[in-house]
């Protein structure tokens, strides 16, 4: 079976290269989930319970990584508070 490119689909030039299955993102979901859909047999289209099942890994993935980011957020404003708070502390000789 020969593999060919999809028609419309961005090249790698416009994009950062990415490797292995961690780097993907909430963007390539999504761009599957259309292709799936564009490329399915009309007369056989995708059961409703898998497209259900796509679409709540999905609000899954996108809550997970909004909270990564809100920590990550959190614990960079940490330190700089720690960071600022032991610039302003006076050094005590042991």
């Amino acid at each position: 079976m020969t593999v060919s490119s999809i028609p419309g689909a961005a090249s790698g030039a416009a994009t950062p290269q990415k490797s292995g299955l961690s780097a993907l993102d909430q963007g390539d979901f999504l761009n599957l989930m259309t292709k799936q859909l564009t490329m399915q047999d009309p007369f056989a289209p995708v059961d409703q319970k898998e497209m259900l099942v796509q679409m709540a890994q999905f609000s899954s993935l996108a809550g997970t990584t909004e909270m990564g980011a809100t920590l990550q957020d959190i614990a960079d404003k940490l330190d700089a508070i720690l960071a600022a708070q032991n610039a302003a502390a006076p050094s005590t000789p042991s």
